[in-house]
Parts: C-alpha cells; structure tokens; sequence
C-alpha cells in the first residue's frame, strides 16, 4: 500500500503555487504605480540581480525622475537579456532622460546612447511601437550631430501606420507643427481623434496643441471633450490641472484636480504622481 503524505505536507505542497515571489510582489505595485514600495521590494530580495528584478527596478526608478540608477538597471537587465526589444527601449528612455538632465559635456554621449538603444530595439521586434513611436521622437528632436533629423523621422511615419494609423496622424502632426505648419497640424491631431475616437489621449493631444497655441477656449472645450469619453480618468484629472497651471488659471480648481489625481489608482500609463507635486510646486503648494 502507498504511504499516505502527511495533512500538513499536503496542505504546504497545495499553498505553494499561491506564494507570490518578491518579483510578482514588486510588480503588483509598479503596475499601482507604487514605484517605491516596488524598489523596497526588490532591494531586499534574493532574486534582486535577476533580469526581471533588474527591469522592474530600472522602470521603477524612470518613473520616480533616478535616471542614473534606472540606466544602471537597465543595463544590467540588457545584459541579461540582449534580445529583449523592451528593456532596450527603457533603456533609451532612462539614457534619454539622462541627456535632458545632464551638463553639455555628458548629454551628448547619453543622447547618443539613447538613440542606439531605440534602433536596437525596433531592429529586435519591428512591430514594438512604443520603440517606434520613442524612436521617431528622437529622430525628430535631436540635432543631425546626434543622429536625428526631418528625413529620418519622416521615414518611420508608414511603418507606423502599419502598426496604428491615429499614431501615424500624430507623428504628422508633431512634423508639421515643428516645421510651424499649424494648420497641418491640427487637420493631423483632428484625424487622429477621429480614427481613434475612444483612446483619450488623443483628445487630450489636440488641447495641448490648442494651449501651445494660446487657444484657451478651444483647448478648454477639448478638455470637456475627453471627460466626457472617459469620466473621471486620471489622464484627464492630470491634463485640466496641467492646463490651469500652464495658463495660469483657475489656480484653486487645478490644486484640487492635483489632489484628487494624486489619489486616484493610477497604472504605468498614467502620469508618476512625482510629476503631480511638480504641478503642486509651480502653485506655491
């Protein structure tokens, strides 16, 4: 006759599936947007030098403004992990910020870095289009010196369109605005909206448009727009409040839509509610 497992050890063997790792904590709270309680998390684990540790370490700290300990992360998880088009593309991001933040004799060589990690990324997984989106961004922003230029962004626009054509009409637009084309511009955002009429964002694109130009009542329409397809979201808590700062209006209503966004569940896709207190500072608060 077969021995029998003690209850106890049956229990135990039952219970095992269901004990979550530091890795699967840690991400729970990334995917809350609790980026410190993540790096908590992983600074005392065992599995802390692990690529998924190290990723998840690396995006924690991007997203809590520590670049340089999100790009040494990141390195180390693209180490781990050369054939990852995901982490390559934070890797430029975390390098790309690094180059914003940095003194004139290092932000080039980061800058330069950044782009790299984005080439290698699209050229890991063609159909990443955040890593398409991040790279057509440089390309359009950075000076030729440091690989960027009109050309090479406006070579990207059909591979985007591939992959998602209301984000093909937005890189149009950012060509056409940044070549003070305004009227392209906003016919590209107003296209966007159209072939994407339930993503937010792309309401929320064409206000910010509408404030840059100094079109308060439209940009403010806009808004009701987007509260209308998603009510209550926190990118559109986010966006009113940036608009009344940025305007300089409506001071009291923009710290209570702060306030309410700060403590609203935001995800990764959601503003860092670092970049909340920001808007709270420029208040006085």
């Amino acid at each position: 006759m077969k021995a029998r497992l003690a209850p106890w050890l049956s229990c135990l063997l039952l219970a095992a599936p269901l004990v979550a790792s530091d890795v699967d904590r840690a991400r729970a709270h990334f995917e809350r947007a609790e980026y410190r309680e993540a790096i908590t998390v992983l600074q005392s684990s065992p599995e802390a030098r692990s690529a998924d540790a190290q990723f998840l370490l690396g995006r924690s700290c991007y997203q809590l403004g520590d670049y340089k300990r999100a790009v040494e992360a990141l390195e180390k998880a693209a180490a781990a992990r050369p054939g990852d088009s995901v982490i390559r593309l934070w890797l430029g991001r975390a390098y790309g910020r690094r180059a914003e933040t940095s003194n004139l004799f290092v932000a080039p060589s980061y800058a330069s870095k950044a782009r790299q990690a984005f080439e290698k990324s699209v050229a890991l997984d063609p159909s990443n289009k955040e890593a398409l989106n991040d790279l057509f961004s440089y390309y359009l922003e950075a000076p030729g010196f440091l690989g960027g230029g009109f050309e090479k962004a406006q070579a990207l626009v059909e591979r985007i369109r591939v992959l998602d054509p209301a984000e093909a009409e937005y890189a149009l637009a950012q060509i056409a605005e940044k070549k003070q084309w305004f009227d392209r511009a906003e016919a590209h955002l107003k296209r966007a909206v159209e072939l994407a009429p339930r993503q937010v964002g792309r309401v929320i694109d064409l206000s910010r448009f509408f404030a840059r130009r100094g079109r308060v009542t439209d940009a403010e329409r806009t808004l009701e727009q987007a509260e209308q397809i998603a009510p209550g979201s926190p990118k559109v808590l986010f966006a009113r409040a940036e608009f009344y700062v940025q305007t300089r209006r409506n001071p009291e209503e923009a710290r209570r839509l702060i306030e309410q966004y700060m403590q609203s569940p935001l995800t990764p896709d959601d503003p860092p509610r670092e970049e909340a207190r920001k808007l709270l500072d420029r208040l006085g608060g």
